[in-house]
């Protein structure tokens, strides 16, 4: 029995696939067109469709809005009873209906043609009423639907989601529309966190930040790292306040392998010259690459735009990163 149930699946997702594989070969101007259609609406997308199609079309006005284009879903029953009201002029709706006859349909055909809004039509019957009603047609016939009764719509509405990614992704890429756009619409997501999180929102600033003079002695210089909240670091400054160098964990243990008695010395003599710093406006993820690819695990921060562009304003650290999720 379970062999059976694992070539009943293997049917349908070849019939549905050899569906999708139709809808490749016959793609044809109209398509181009629709593309031309979305990318130039100056409103809305208002996208439409009863029981599957529906469903359907409530996926492709998100994925739609999400990718830089102004979509939303419209029921075709109840646009009758007010919903009619968000169609404006400048919109575009695409309606969804594998027969195009459907009744609920018929208000919202009646209403764009009355008011001459553009209407592209998804139906596997162009000859449909809804067919003759729209400007443009795609296509969404199927040799076969994969429901072994051949009742229930599966290959249809594959290829109807199919169909409405390809034309939203054709939009996309016909916008320019880029990574970073994508972020500003998913400001919650991974992606989002990393392309909108800048290292100002996640570092220490004023007095938690490690900073010592460079002719100062070790037990000051220990005092400051042991004592803020980023530990095991120090940032050091000459009389202007410009970063002139670091003191970590490591260099004290390396000192002490050379002098017994690095306390009896200056921040100057053991200090690291040169160290790395980012901006204060520089995304997050930056940050992160640069600590992966130094292998180190703080980076102080500057402000370029600022009159002393070379002092220190905060401190970031990997662990800050870890919990802003940016790693």
């Amino acid at each position: 029995m379970a062999r059976e149930d694992i070539e009943e699946g293997r049917r349908v997702l070849r019939v549905e696939a050899e569906a999708i594989l139709a809808v490749v070969e016959r793609l044809d101007d109209q398509f181009a067109q629709a593309v031309e259609k979305v990318s130039g609406c100056t409103g809305k997308v208002i996208v439409t469709g009863i029981g599957k199609s529906g469903q359907i079309a409530r996926k492709i006005a998100s994925t739609m809005s999400s990718t830089g284009t102004p979509a939303l879903f419209v029921h075709p029953a109840e646009s009758s009873h007010g919903d009619l009201g968000v169609i404006a002029k400048d919109d575009l709706v695409i309606a969804i209906s594998y027969g195009g006859e459907s009744e609920e349909m018929a208000a919202i055909l009646n209403y764009v043609g009355r008011k001459g809004i553009s209407l592209i039509a998804m139906t596997g019957r162009p000859e449909s009423s809804l067919g003759r009603a729209a400007q443009l047609v795609l296509d969404i016939s199927v040799k076969e639907e994969a429901c072994p009764l051949k009742l229930a719509p599966t290959s249809s509405s594959t290829v109807s989601l199919a169909l409405g990614d390809a034309l939203a992704m054709a939009v996309l890429k016909r916008r320019g529309f880029k990574e970073a756009d994508f972020a500003e619409f998913h400001p919650r997501g991974s992606l989002g966190r990393k392309l909108l999180t800048r290292v100002c929102d996640v570092m220490h600033t004023g007095e938690s930040v490690p900073l010592v003079l460079e002719d100062v002695d070790m037990v000051q210089v220990i005092g400051q790292m042991t004592s803020k909240d980023v530990r095991g670091v120090a940032g050091v400054v000459d009389s202007s306040d410009k970063l002139i160098g670091i003191i970590t964990d490591g260099d004290i243990r390396r000192r002490l392998e050379k002098n017994n008695k690095p306390i009896t010395e200056q921040a100057k003599d053991l200090m690291s010259w040169a160290p790395k710093t980012i901006d204060a406006n520089e995304l997050a993820v930056k940050a992160l690459f640069m600590m992966e690819q130094f292998q180190i695990q703080t980076l102080f921060v500057t402000d370029r735009s600022a009159n002393n562009p070379s002092k220190p304003v905060g401190l970031i650290h990997l662990q800050d990163l870890i919990r802003a999720r940016i790693s």
